[in-house]
């Protein structure tokens, strides 16, 4: 399998990960994997190696995205906040939108996960 540090077109990718995340609405969370299940593999990508590569993907557009992208939504997939300069802002900022988390540090997912559908209308972005 061959190794991808970013994807291929990194910025095209980025703005796929951006568009979905504004979506997610207030005092809701999504995984990173969650969101790059979301997003198509990019062209000369295979199937195995984006599964494997594309929730560090989503981990770097979301440390290089733009002011106006909800970026504290973004968590690990234990329902966590990854350990990381920014991780108690983080916490504050959904602690605002009336996210809760529990004695160990977790996000109930059931209660606060978005699940990208049903009420949540999400509009599929496509690489080019």
């Amino acid at each position: 399998m061959p190794s991808f540090a970013s994807p291929p077109n990194p910025q095209a990718y980025y703005e796929q990960v951006w568009s979905l995340v504004r979506q997610i609405p207030t005092g809701k969370v999504a995984a990173y994997g969650q969101i790059a299940k979301m997003i198509p593999p990019p062209i000369g990508v295979e199937i195995e190696t984006y599964a494997a590569f594309a929730p560090r993907w989503v981990g770097g557009a979301m440390a290089a995205c733009p002011d106006d992208v909800p970026w504290q939504r973004v968590i690990n997939s234990q329902g966590k906040i990854s350990e990381r300069a920014g991780a108690e802002k983080q916490r504050q900022l959904l602690e605002q939108e009336g996210v809760e988390f529990d004695a160990k540090g977790r996000i109930d997912l059931k209660k606060y996960g978005w699940s990208g559908g049903d009420d949540d209308e999400v509009s599929q972005p496509r690489l080019l």
